[in-house]
C-alpha cells in the first residue's frame, strides 16, 4: 500500500480555504500543455524535492499513475520509496505520509507511489565472454569502456566539443571519470581498469570538467594521442542535436555491458537521491526515468547493468531506427533485487550547459600552421629561457615537459603561484590581422588542472583586470584561421595576470603596452619580426588578495634583427600594491634594465646569444657610475636607449 500518514511535516497541501473550492481536473490537452508541464516541473524542484529528506523516499518526478500493475493515462506526481507499508507501519520506518494529491495552481494532481531504489550504474560483474567494447580501441568510439584510473569501468557516451575552443572530449558520468576520490587533471584510461589493469598502456586523456548535482552526473575528459570516431558502436549514428524527452518517447542506448537496449520514457523531471559512497555520500541528481520497451525486450531482461554508466540514450526515429538526437546521459539503474527494470538519465541540456560543451564542433577554427614559440623565427636561433633547479620543481608539467604550447606562444606555469614564470611569443608584423575579441571568454586550459590556474574568482568586484602577458594584438598574424586560433588561445588563464585597471592607461604605465610598437617605429626591424618574452616576477613578500599572491613586478624582453645583428631590449615594470586591501595603486614605473637583472629577479636564464645582444649593458658601462646608479623611469618611448 502507499505510504500515507496524517501527520506529514511537509507544507505542500492546499490551504484550508482553498479546499472548499471544487478542485479542477486538467483536460487531456491541458495535461500536455507546456504551461501545465512547467508548473509540475517547478513543483517537483521546489516542494516535491523536500520529500527527499525522508530516507524512505528515493525520488520524486512526473509520470503516469499505475493501476493494477499497468500505467494509465492519468498524469501524477510520482514518488518512489524504498519500502511500501501500511499506514500503521509508517512510524516503524520513520517515514512520512505522501498526500493523495497536490493542488498545483488550482489543478488537483494525484500522487502515485512505487517501490524503487537507485544506484549508480558503475559496479561491474565478472563476464566470461570477452567483448570488443572492453578492450583498447584506437580510434575510440562512443559505447566502449572508459574510466578514471581509480574507478572500475563505465561507458563513453559520445564525443563532444568545447564551446569556446573546439577541443574534442569524451562525455561520460562524474562517477566514471571523476569518482569520490578524483581530481580535475586525473588520468583517464580506455578501457577502464576493471577491463584492463595495464593502465600505463591505455592512457586516453585527462579529466577536464565535471559536475554532480541537480544538473546531472556528468564529466568530460580530453582526448590525447588517440584518434576517435563519433558514430556510436552498433547504433551507427553520429549525434548532431540534443533533445528534451517526454513521457512515452522511445529511446535506445549502446552501453559497455548490455550492448544495445531499448526503452520508453516513463518519468520526467525527476530528482533522485543516490548514495555515491565515500565522502560524497548521498546526492540529489536531476533527470528522467526509462523503463523497458516491451516491443524490443533485452536479451537478459536488463536494459542497464553495472558498467553502462555514461551511455547516451538516443531518440528513435518514426521508422524505429536510432535518430541523431541525444535524449539523455545514462547514470543509474535499479538496485540489486528490484524486480522493476528501469534506468535513469540526465537531461542533455543541463549537462551541456554545465560542462560548456557542444555536440558538434564549433565552425571557427582550422588547425593553425604553427604551434608554440618558434626559436628560429628571427633567423638566428633564440631559445626559450631555462628555469633554475628550484623553479623547475615548481613548474606544471604536461606530457613530461614544462613547456605549454599555444598558437604563436609558449609558457611555463608555476604550481605554487598559478601564473606563468615566463611567456614567449613571436610577432610577424607583416601579416598582422585586426580581429574582434567579441564572444571570446577567458577560460581555463583543460589540459592541466584548474588547481594550478587563477580564474575569475580573483577579478570580480575590484580594480584588478585580467591582463594578457602575450599581447592579443601581437599574436593575430599568419593566415586568417591561424590568427583566429591565436585570438582564442590568448584568452587562456595561463596567459593572464592580475593588473590594475589603469595599468596601461596612466601616463607612465601606458608605455608598457606600446613597447613592441616602439621597436617597429624606432628600429629597422628585419622582416618586421619580433620575438618577445614577458611575465610576472615573483617575490616572497608579494601581497595576498583573495588567497592569491599578486605580482607587483613584470618584465618584458624584446628581440629582433637589425642590420643582420641580433638585438635585445629589456624592461621592468614595478607595480606597487602596498594597500592591496583597498586596491589603492601607488604609481608604477617602467625602467629599461639589463637582461641579467631580469634573470636574477626571475630565477631563469636567457640564451647566451640573447644576453650578448643586450646593448643596454654596454650603455651603462659608458655612462658615469653615479648616473647609472640613479635609476630613472621611462616617461615616454623616446627615453629608450636603442
Amino acid at each position: 500500500m502507499p505510504t500515507r500518514k496524517k501527520s506529514s511535516p511537509q507544507k505542500a497541501q492546499p490551504k484550508k480555504a482553498a479546499a472548499k473550492k471544487k478542485a479542477k481536473k486538467p483536460s487531456k490537452s491541458g495535461l500536455r500543455s507546456p504551461e501545465f508541464m512547467e508548473n509540475l516541473k517547478q513543483f517537483v524542484r521546489t516542494q516535491g524535492k523536500d520529500y527527499l529528506k525522508d530516507q524512505n523516499i528515493t525520488s520524486v518526478g512526473i509520470g503516469y499513475k499505475w493501476k493494477d500493475g499497468q500505467p494509465t493515462k492519468e498524469l501524477a506526481i510520482q514518488f518512489s520509496v524504498g519500502t511500501k507499508a501500511t499506514p500503521e507501519a509508517l512510524a516503524m520506518l520513520d517515514t512520512v505520509e505522501i498526500p493523495k494529491s497536490f493542488n498545483i495552481n488550482g489543478v488537483e494532481v494525484p500522487t502515485d507511489i512505487i517501490q524503487r531504489e537507485f544506484k549508480p550504474d558503475i559496479s561491474v560483474v565478472a563476464e566470461p565472454v570477452p567483448s570488443n567494447r572492453k578492450t583498447r580501441l584506437d580510434p575510440i568510439a562512443p559505447g566502449i569502456s572508459v574510466a578514471n584510473v581509480n574507478v572500475s569501468a563505465g561507458t563513453i557516451g559520445c564525443i563532444v566539443f568545447d564551446q569556446h575552443n573546439g577541443s574534442p572530449y569524451v562525455l561520460s558520468n562524474w562517477h566514471v571519470l571523476h569518482g569520490p576520490d578524483g581530481n580535475i587533471g586525473d588520468e583517464i584510461v580506455q578501457p577502464g581498469p576493471h577491463d584492463d589493469n595495464r593502465v600505463h598502456l591505455n592512457g586516453l586523456g585527462k579529466l577536464v570538467r565535471s559536475h554532480l548535482g541537480a544538473a546531472g552526473d556528468c564529466a568530460i575528459a580530453s582526448i590525447e594521442n588517440r584518434a576517435f570516431k563519433e558514430e556510436i558502436v552498433d547504433l551507427g549514428v553520429k549525434l548532431e542535436k540534443i533533445g528534451e524527452p517526454n513521457l512515452g518517447d522511445k529511446v535506445i542506448k549502446s552501453g559497455r555491458t548490455t550492448d544495445v537496449t531499448h526503452g520508453i520514457v516513463t518519468r520526467i523531471h525527476t530528482i533522485a537521491r543516490i548514495d555515491y559512497g565515500g565522502l560524497v555520500g548521498e546526492q540529489e541528481v536531476g533527470g528522467f526515468e526509462i523503463g523497458p520497451d516491451n516491443d524490443h525486450p533485452a536479451s537478459n531482461g536488463e536494459i542497464s547493468m553495472g558498467g553502462d554508466s555514461g551511455s547516451a540514450w538516443v531518440f528513435k526515429a518514426p521508422n524505429g531506427k536510432p535518430s541523431k538526437v541525444m535524449a539523455g546521459l545514462h547514470f543509474a539503474g535499479e538496485s540489486q533485487g528490484d524486480p522493476n527494470e528501469h534506468a535513469v538519465a540526465c537531461y542533455p541540456r543541463s549537462v551541456f550547459e554545465k560542462l560548456e560543451i557542444s555536440v558538434t564542433a564549433p565552425e571557427v577554427v582550422e588547425a593553425a600552421t604553427g604551434l608554440g614559440y618558434a626559436p628560429k623565427f628571427l633567423g638566428p636561433t633564440v631559445n626559450l629561457p631555462k628555469l633554475s633547479a628550484s623553479n623547475r620543481q615548481d613548474a606544471v608539467k604536461l606530457n613530461n615537459t614544462e613547456i605549454l604550447n599555444y598558437t604563436h606562444f609558449s609558457l611555463t606555469l608555476s604550481k605554487s603561484r598559478h601564473f606563468a614564470f615566463w611567456v614567449a611569443w613571436n610577432v610577424d608584423g607583416s601579416t598582422l590581422k585586426k580581429l574582434s575579441r567579441k564572444g571570446i571568454d577567458f577560460i581555463f586550459d583543460p589540459r592541466i588542472s584548474d588547481d594550478f590556474q587563477v580564474g575569475d574568482e580573483l577579478y570580480g568586484g575590484n580594480r584588478l583586470d585580467r591582463g594578457h602577458i602575450a599581447r592579443r594584438a601581437d599574436l593575430l598574424w599568419g593566415s586568417l584561421p591561424e590568427a583566429r586560433r591565436a585570438n582564442v588561445d590568448s584568452f587562456f588563464f595561463t596567459n593572464i595576470t592580475p593588473q590594475m585597471d589603469n595599468f596601461n592607461q596612466s601616463s607612465q604605465g601606458g608605455i608598457w603596452g606600446r613597447l613592441e610598437d616602439a621597436v617597429f617605429e624606432e628600429a629597422d626591424v628585419e622582416d618586421l619580426r619580433l620575438s618577445v618574452f614577458g611575465g610576472p616576477l615573483f617575490h616572497n613578500d608579494d601581497r595576498v588578495f583573495r588567497d592569491v599572491k599578486i605580482p607587483r613586478e613584470f618584465f618584458k624582453v624584446i628581440a629582433y634583427v637589425e642590420d643582420g645583428a641580433l638585438q635585445a631590449k629589456a624592461f621592468l615594470l614595478t607595480q606597487s600594491l602596498d594597500q592591496l586591501e583597498l586596491l589603492d595603486l601607488k604609481q608604477f614605473k617602467v625602467f629599461q634594465v639589463t637582461l641579467s637583472e631580469i634573470e636574477q629577479r626571475g630565477g631563469f636564464t636567457f640564451p647566451t646569444n640573447l644576453r650578448a645582444a643586450d646593448t643596454f649593458a654596454e650603455h651603462l658601462e659608458s655612462v658615469p657610475e653615479a648616473v647609472a646608479a640613479e635609476r630613472q623611469p621611462l616617461t615616454s618611448t623616446d627615453d629608450i636607449v636603442w
